[in-house]
């Protein structure tokens, strides 16, 4: 389980355009990564829309944000077409999340399953964790971690 003040362990993993994205490449930036479900479902298409809607004012602070879910390349790319989206998209077959602690056994409608947690992951200009939120609503969610990001500004 990943703590805040260790260092990000790094991934490559492709988005939503085929190309990769290396955490170790966007240092110098700090960097949100917000893990969801899946494209297309209510709670999840809430959550990518509000982080979405706010992505110019994280641009303006010089903050990277990045959705990752284990939705397919071209799911996401269809998504993103389809929702008007500009984040990048980030597509993990659950082994970057799993490391990061952000898949594993959830209660889902009474049952226990396993899926994706939905975390939210600050990663300072270094490459250092700097917060993780465990995500219980989506609503203003993506607003709270804004807010934390200008109180530190």
């Amino acid at each position: 389980m990943l703590t805040p003040g260790q260092m990000a362990p790094d991934f490559t993993l492709p988005r939503d355009d085929g190309t990769l994205v290396t955490l170790s490449a966007l240092r110098g930036r700090p960097v949100v990564i917000f893990t969801y479900g899946a494209d297309g479902t209510p709670t999840c298409t809430n959550e990518v829309m509000e982080f979405n809607t706010l992505a110019p004012q994280f641009a303006a602070l010089g903050v990277d944000v990045l959705g990752l879910s284990k939705d397919t390349v071209a799911k996401h790319a269809k998504f993103r077409t389809k929702m008007g989206i500009t984040l990048p998209l980030l597509s993990d077959g659950s082994q970057m999340m799993e490391a990061w602690g952000a898949y594993g056994e959830k209660l889902f409608f009474g049952k226990l399953v396993q899926g994706v947690l939905r975390q939210t992951f600050l990663i300072d200009a270094n490459g250092t964790l700097e917060h993780i939120w465990k995500v219980d609503r989506v609503k203003d969610h993506a607003a709270e971690v804004l807010a934390h990001l200008q109180a530190r500004a």
